[in-house]
């Protein structure tokens, strides 16, 4: 009960100031940020699911049971460049995929219902028209849409397809790194849990939660990250949006002309 009761106050007390509901003026220095650390422009955060192992609650059947054969809770977050959590849904049945968790939790429906006072659209740097919107980026896993890019399918994939992929990937790994830092700081994280998932829930949004106070404090570095494993980030495929596809084609043209950058070309 001591741990179940500091671990509430932590989040209730913490997560105003650590974690707070980004305004306008947030959004655009995270995007500063983005694209000074991983040349990515426009760029609000890295999006992904990841599985926290729990017990099997009595008379739950296979709700907790995921696609990689062990009872789970699923940590929905995004990301910003400095590997701190902006925002994150805990809780979600380890049977469901990110795409559906991500469409049904608090910060999905705002970005779909257009509420969260991202900046207007944005010339890209090196142009001087076309503004594009700001994006927030993901995986395979989630759906294409105006304000969301994933890659392209990985077949027939053309030189400048190749490059966007590489190029989105280098950006998203920023929340996969985070969760890597997450786990190796709160050990707890590496093993089951071994309490109820509403309980579990509140251990998870505890250690994220003192995981941005941690990282505010001690310095941004990417040290942490080096040995994690990512065997456990979700990876699969769903339908694309159309609204998304223009603003996807326009970045990867962009990656190709004005937004190239050297390094990338070592893909092809």
């Amino acid at each position: 009960m001591i741990v179940k009761e500091t671990c509430q106050a932590l989040w209730t007390v913490l997560q105003p100031t650590e974690m707070p509901v980004p305004t306008t003026n947030d959004w655009l220095e995270i995007s500063n940020v983005f694209n000074v650390k991983t040349n990515f422009p426009n760029c609000l955060g890295a999006i992904d699911g990841k599985h926290i192992r729990c017990k099997n609650p009595s008379n739950s059947g296979s709700l907790f049971f995921n696609y990689k054969k062990f009872f789970s809770v699923v940590l929905m977050a995004v990301a910003d460049a400095n590997l701190q959590f902006i925002t994150i849904d805990v809780g979600s049945y380890g049977r469901e995929g990110d795409s559906n968790i991500f469409k049904e939790c608090p910060f999905g429906k705002m970005l779909y219902a257009k509420k969260l006072n991202l900046p207007e659209p944005n010339i890209l740097p090196n142009t001087n028209n076309n503004p594009q919107p700001f994006v927030f980026i993901g995986d395979e896993a989630f759906a294409l849409h105006t304000n969301l890019l994933r890659p392209y399918p990985g077949r027939n994939l053309t030189d400048t397809r190749r490059i966007f992929n590489y190029r989105l990937s280098r950006a998203r790994r920023t929340v996969e790194c985070a969760f890597g830092v997450l786990a190796n700081k709160w050990r707890v994280l590496h093993t089951p849990i071994q309490v109820e998932p509403e309980f579990t829930d509140i251990i998870i949004k505890a250690c994220c939660i003192l995981h941005n106070f941690v990282r505010k404090r001690d310095g941004i570095n990417f040290e942490d990250a080096e040995t994690h494993s990512l065997d456990d980030i979700e990876a699969r495929g769903t339908g694309t949006r159309s609204e998304g596809i223009e603003v996807r084609d326009y970045f990867a043209d962009y990656f190709m002309g004005p937004g190239a950058v050297d390094f990338q070309y070592k893909v092809l």
